[in-house]
């Protein structure tokens, strides 16, 4: 598709305005361009327009994609679910993981990060609507996951993720995302020093500004519907 500025203009609006309306700096949230099963080129064309973070979801098809574009100093999130045996791509590749639900997970990510010449981000990925098809830790679990995290070395736990069950209600999508914060609070009482919720897509990143987002996910409204 053809990447155009008034598009990437568009979602920049809607977070300063749900930014605004909560009271907010527009500047203390990020916006991450979900760029899974879109061609280079788009993400190359969004670059040139000022858009340096993306996430990605399949670690085969990002990793080619970071290679076809070392070239541009871009700043790669990895966003899906995680297997065991793709842990080594992921930690060599990728800044930025979101979606750490078990702690082996996190244990083989620090081990093949080894090498590296900076920690690897890491967000816990909360399954709060409690989805059986949809990856995550319990609410309830999330506290002992993050402490055994933040001891690994070559990792830096910066907080939560979280995709909520789907609601055209804002005041539904709210109350998901408001289990998501007040969990992230009860984590800094203990002293984790958390700064990051990624939280928020292209239907309800409203919503999850209101309730404190400083990531939200975009990929339709910045790209368009992705085929398959």
């Amino acid at each position: 598709m053809v990447i155009v500025k008034s598009t990437l203009q568009a979602v920049q609006a809607r977070i300063a305005l749900a930014a605004q309306k909560a009271g907010r700096k527009a500047s203390e949230i990020s916006l991450l361009a979900v760029s899974k099963r879109q061609p280079a080129e788009s993400v190359r064309a969004l670059a040139a327009l000022g858009q340096h973070a993306f996430g990605e979801s399949y670690v085969q098809e990002g990793v080619a994609k970071i290679q076809a574009l070392q070239d541009v100093a871009l700043d790669w999130h990895f966003i899906g679910p995680i297997q065991r045996n793709k842990t080594a791509p992921i930690a060599a590749n990728f800044s930025w993981v979101h979606s750490v639900d078990r702690l082996v997970i996190a244990q083989r990510l620090s081990a093949e990060r080894v090498n590296h010449s900076a920690p690897l981000n890491i967000c816990l990925q909360v399954n709060v609507s409690n989805e059986v098809s949809k990856s995550g830790v319990s609410l309830a679990d999330v506290p002992a996951l993050a402490l055994a995290v933040r001891d690994l070395p070559n990792l830096r736990l910066r907080g939560l993720m979280a995709i909520p069950r789907a609601e055209v209600d804002e005041n539904k999508q709210r109350a998901q995302f408001a289990l998501v914060r007040v969990c992230f609070d009860e984590l800094n009482s203990m002293g984790l020093q958390l700064d990051t919720l990624s939280m928020g897509m292209s239907g309800d990143l409203e919503a999850a500004i209101a309730e404190g987002a400083t990531i939200v996910r975009v990929g339709t409204a910045l790209f368009g519907k992705r085929e398959g």
